[in-house]
Formats: structure tokens, sequence, C-alpha cells
């Protein structure tokens, strides 16, 4: 049976990872790259020893942002409603959820940081994929291409809106609905 001191230790050791994870999301969203842990340590409110402790170093660190975003981006989608949505509705929701945690999350991406592909694919392509075969099932996406290519064009498309919010030449939303309205005249039923 747990003490009474250790059922109150876990909770802060989750709210230190968390904050670590939060801090580690803003300063390398901000510096880019350039960041170091001491930036990340000084932004979560604890010591590099604390940091160190819970993330031994910089590709720890990554990795379990890495994991973060993912739970965070299969949150988001299981929260949008794709299933219950129409499909330029879904469409919609799929680009404005990608972009949220996409420009929370690009360090990972220059650091080059691939997430656990089977999670990744339960999580994150599995619902994206059902959305694109809904779509060409029920005609309102065009059925000369296969549903996963469609996703792959998709794809391609959220990273150039990414790449438009990094560079503050448009806002998340902007984006979003550039991004899904881009896609969808092109991808539309003819």
């Amino acid at each position: 049976m747990l003490a009474t001191s250790d059922l109150k230790a876990a909770p802060r050791f989750d709210r230190t990872a968390a904050a670590i994870l939060d801090a580690a999301a803003h300063v390398f969203s901000e510096q880019g790259t350039a960041a170091n842990l001491a930036d990340v340590a000084a932004a979560a409110g604890v010591s590099r020893a604390t940091l160190y402790r819970y993330y031994p170093n910089r590709e720890a660190l990554l990795r379990a942002l890495g994991a973060h975003a993912l739970n965070e981006l299969a949150s988001r989608l299981s929260d949008a409603g794709l299933e219950r949505a129409t499909v330029e509705e879904a469409i919609e929701r799929l680009a404005r959820a990608l972009l949220a945690v996409g420009e929370r999350y690009a360090v990972l991406a220059s650091e080059q940081c691939p997430a656990d592909e089977a999670d990744q694919e339960r999580l994150v392509v599995a619902p994206m994929q059902a959305v694109f075969e809904r779509g060409i099932t029920s005609g309102h996406l065009r059925q000369d291409l296969p549903a996963h290519v469609l996703r792959t064009l998709f794809s391609g498309t959220i990273m150039a809106a990414s790449k438009l919010i990094q560079h503050h030449q448009l806002g998340l939303e902007e984006a979003s609905a550039a991004a899904a309205a881009v896609f969808l005249d092109g991808a539309r039923a003819r």
C-alpha cells in the first residue's frame, strides 16, 4: 500500500513534467533550435538540475515533447467531432487542429524528432484517412485520386500554411481557413 507522502509526490511529478514540457514548447516556439535547456528550465521555473532529472539531455526532452505534441494533436482530433461533421467542415477542423499544434511544436520538425509511427498512425493518420475516404465515397471529394494521395497533398498544404504562420504572414485562423479552402477547391469532385 502507498503511503500518504507517496500519493502527494505523484501529482507534483506530473505538474513539474507538464510545466517543463509546456515551457519547452513555448521556448522552442519562440527561439527555435537556438534555445537551450537553461532557457527551458528558467521558463518552467525549475532549476537546471531538476530539468535534467526529468530529461537528462536535449534529445530526451525533444522525444518527450514529441510524444506530448502527438497526444495534444490526438486530443484535438478526438474533440473535433470529425465523424459528425460534413466532409468540408471536417477538413477545416483538421486544418485548424494540425496548424494549432504545429505552430506550438514547429521545432520538432526542424529537429527531426519522429513520433512513434504506430501511435502516429492510430491517433492522427487513421482519423485523417477516414475523412478523405468518406469524402471520396460521398462524392464530395474527387474520386480520381485515392484517399492516401489526397491526405498527403493536404499535409503538404498544411506544411505550407505552417510556414506562413511562422513567418508572421498569416495568423492561425487565417492560415487554417486558407489551407482548407485551397485544398478543397483543388480536391472537390468535378
